[in-house]
């Protein structure tokens, strides 16, 4: 998808860049709460719907990011478009493939307390390491090749509604902190992670 001049696929309703600072303001936003992710259920490319709670916080992210300027896209899975179709209040926006979540392999669909108890050995180590060596998955290295493609391609401020392993990397990479720093990086559902000029600020809804 050609996201320079904002042609793409589009819902309605590589030349890399040399140093941090170049990439265009990112207004990122992980997907709502869903129902796998309140059973505690690993999703990578599958899927399940959100729950009242993670279209809440949909909404929540609407009302911040309201009034940007700036072009809109999301991951294509079902979860990310139903979040983009709240965030974005009916207006049209892309999909980008490149904006999936990592693809964990046979760990998808699985209960992430049954996966460490049942393989520990992945799970040793950095919180996140599994996720660059789950069996049949894509690996950081992948995330990072088709993310760091989509922010080479990018040359105008984006809202983008994505998945929590792929936020982590587009803000590393577009931070210039490499990838190995993935496992120090939090990311909140209901919130939106702002990146610009290679600093990273976090907008919360206020309190009632």
């Amino acid at each position: 998808m050609d996201i320079r001049g904002g042609a793409g696929q589009e819902r309605q309703g590589g030349a890399g860049r040399e140093w941090p600072g170049m990439y265009c303001d990112l207004y990122l936003m992980r997907h709502g709460q869903t129902l796998w992710n309140a059973e505690g259920r690993m999703q990578g490319r599958l899927d399940s719907a959100l729950t009242d709670l993670g279209r809440r916080q949909a909404r929540q992210q609407a009302a911040l990011v309201r009034g940007i300027d700036a072009i809109r896209i999301s991951s294509p899975l079902g979860r990310a478009v139903e979040t983009a179709e709240i965030v974005f209040g009916g207006a049209s926006f892309l999909t980008d493939d490149r904006l999936a979540e990592i693809d964990i392999g046979r760990f998808s669909g699985h209960l992430i307390d049954d996966l460490r108890r049942q393989e520990p050995e992945f799970f040793r180590g950095d919180r996140l390491a599994w996720y660059d060596s789950a069996p049949g998955g894509e690996h950081f290295r992948g995330l990072q090749h088709r993310v760091g493609a989509f922010l080479a391609e990018l040359s105008q401020p984006a809202l983008i509604v994505t998945h929590g392993i792929t936020l982590r990397m587009l803000r590393v990479l577009a931070m210039g902190t490499g990838a190995d720093r993935l496992g120090e990086l939090t990311v909140e559902q209901g919130a939106v992670h702002v990146v610009r000029g290679a600093r990273h600020e976090v907008w919360r809804p206020r309190d009632p």
